[in-house]
């Protein structure tokens, strides 16, 4: 008897097929200026959710790429596929990583795990420090989700269309917490392992397994509302982290 694929592997592969099939739109748009094409994030590394993830893709051109570039290649995806076209997330630079869009955290995803789909130029840009993965995680990613946590702390009801980014919201502490402390880029799994064995003080872990059990079965995280009194707790919890690490 055949072994049915686990949903989320089969959706891994489906979604790795479609990367493949948008390499020829990004080589159309550029031509000899694209020095490589690649997958990074959970689709490269492991710990993708057939619901949850992104597909996340970095593209790395000679001068770089214009936002007018961007767009087309995303409607070129959305018309690709109706499933993963909406999930694209595109991260990119030039040769020199002097512009584009690449947070340390993903450019160390690049630099160390990356899944090749096109490549003329291997172009290596320095290793982020962890002073300057600290320095970047405590400026806009936690502001962001500090905003969006008292957000969700303070609402009434959960909007379908916000189940996604509330999800997100309740696992973003482990995420958070393991980058700032190893300056690595982990999976959610490997995020709340490491918490699990060095649990910051103050941070709710309850929370975080149980949105992360949430994710593992791509389920609706409407019965997890209940949990959005708690995010204070670990907006405060990740700032003390920040204050005892701070220059």
């Amino acid at each position: 008897m055949t072994t049915p694929t686990p949903p989320d592997e089969a959706a891994s592969m489906a979604a790795v097929e479609f990367a493949c099939s948008l390499v020829a739109s990004w080589h159309a748009a550029l031509g000899s200026e694209l020095l490589g094409v690649y997958l990074i994030g959970s689709l490269a590394h492991g710990g993708f959710s057939r619901r949850y993830s992104d597909v996340d893709m970095a593209v790395i051109a000679g001068n770089g790429l214009t936002p007018d570039l961007i767009e087309r290649v995303h409607g070129e995806a959305a018309a690709l596929s109706t499933e993963w076209g909406p999930k694209l997330s595109v991260f990119w630079a030039d040769r020199g990583f002097t512009i584009g869009r690449f947070p340390p955290l993903d450019r160390l995803d690049y630099l160390e795990r990356p899944v090749v789909l096109l490549e003329r130029e291997r172009v290596r840009p320095a290793r982020p420090t962890l002073a300057e993965i600290r320095t970047y995680l405590r400026g806009a990613p936690f502001a962001n989700w500090s905003e969006r946590a008292r957000a969700f702390a303070s609402a009434a009801a959960l909007d379908p269309k916000d189940r996604k980014p509330y999800l997100r919201t309740l696992l973003y502490p482990a995420r958070f917490c393991y980058a700032y402390t190893i300056g690595r880029m982990g999976s959610n799994d490997d995020a709340v392992v490491f918490m699990q064995e060095r649990p910051p003080a103050g941070l709710d872990l309850a929370s975080i397994e149980q949105a992360l059990a949430c994710r593992h079965a791509a389920a609706d995280p409407d019965p997890l509302f209940t949990l959005r009194s708690v995010l204070p707790v670990q907006v405060e919890a990740c700032a003390e982290l920040i204050a005892r690490d701070a220059p």
